[in-house]
């Protein structure tokens, strides 16, 4: 069995060797069967989440640390809001109380969490490959909440949830020519790169839209196709998923204005037309309504019992996800059947 290569007899192989990492810093180091093994373990999560006890012990007696070292509301809470539902005890670690304010390194800062016995840590930081750092320096998974234009792994699984949910409430199960268009700002969004990795691996047809200024040099290379004009790259799309711009990202002036801005770029209801009918609209977050996306776009109800906009869906998933991540990546220190620690 290669990397990229499903198990021959299952959808994955059993116990541990259905997700064999220690850590998950990026969808660039997962299979597809270990994606969708990460999907349909946070199925469970979801139908607890919509309980009224949403509590379970699989995680007790662990410590989990959130280590941000960039702002976050709905990560961080997210995140929090998981380890807490599975029992663990978590902490949460601002950068603006933490000794890297005061000169500490990174490598120090992973001595010191590591020191500490923790069970798992989950981190943000601003700089591209500083999660993968602090990975290789700590005995304990860790987990990618956000590292610089890199990636944001749980971002993409918990997109791919909610399109794999909508897709079933539609009769249908496979990702495998669904016309996904990402809007916005390509050039400094790692959602935008870890949503490629995982869509074209599942085998959608990935479409991404940006000014030229925004759009990475030769993103073709990533098996997308590139587009300059909105119009044309959401047409007949299936999805459509909206990106902010970066503005804590950039240092100049990356467009005119944001009100040229929304009249090239913006979702309105009359460019949404142009997508597929069903389409579903996605986001993110956090929006800033009325630049790239409206309103009464944002909050598309149901139309015959069918969601068009998902976005606070995405929330939900988000907690889902990260309980799973949280559960699949801690069972060898807890020992679960079948989950032999790694070689």
């Amino acid at each position: 069995m290669t990397a990229t290569d499903p198990p021959a007899s299952t959808r994955y192989p059993a116990g541990g060797e259905a997700f064999p990492h220690k850590d998950l810093t990026g969808i660039s180091e997962l299979a597809p069967w270990q994606i969708l093994y990460l999907l349909d373990e946070a199925e469970q999560w979801v139908e607890l989440n919509r309980q009224r006890t949403k509590h379970v012990d699989a995680l007790a007696g662990l410590t989990i640390i959130n280590a941000f070292f960039e702002n976050s509301t709905r990560t961080l809470l997210s995140f929090e809001i998981a380890g807490k539902r599975l029992g663990a005890d978590v902490v949460n670690m601002h950068a603006a109380t933490s000794s890297v304010k005061k000169g500490e390194t990174l490598i120090d800062t992973a001595a010191t969490l590591n020191a500490m016995r923790v069970d798992a840590i989950v981190i943000r930081h601003a700089s591209s490959g500083a999660v993968r750092l602090i990975a290789d320096q700590v005995d304990c998974p860790v987990l990618n909440a956000g590292d610089g234009r890199h990636e944001h792994p749980t971002q993409a699984l918990l997109d791919a949830l909610t399109m794999r949910r909508w897709l079933r409430s539609r009769g249908l199960e496979e990702f495998n020519g669904l016309k996904v268009a990402i809007c916005g700002d390509i050039l400094h969004s790692r959602v935008a790169r870890s949503n490629i990795l995982l869509l074209t691996a599942l085998g959608a047809e990935v479409r991404v839209c940006a000014p030229p200024a925004l759009m990475p040099a030769a993103i073709e290379q990533m098996r997308v196709t590139p587009f300059h004009r909105f119009d044309e790259a959401i047409e007949d799309a299936d999805v459509v998923m909206m990106l902010r711009l970066q503005n804590e990202r950039m240092s100049g002036p990356f467009v005119p204005s944001a009100r040229e801005y929304r009249h090239l770029y913006g979702l309105t209801q009359t460019r949404l037309e142009r997508a597929a009918p069903h389409a579903l609209v996605m986001h993110p977050g956090p929006m800033n309504r009325g630049v790239e996306i409206d309103s009464n776009v944002a909050d598309l109800p149901e139309i015959d019992g069918m969601v068009r906009s998902a976005i606070t869906g995405q929330v939900e998933m988000g907690v889902a996800i990260r309980m799973a991540c949280l559960d699949v990546l801690t069972r060898r220190a807890r020992g679960v059947p079948g989950w032999e620690p790694l070689a």
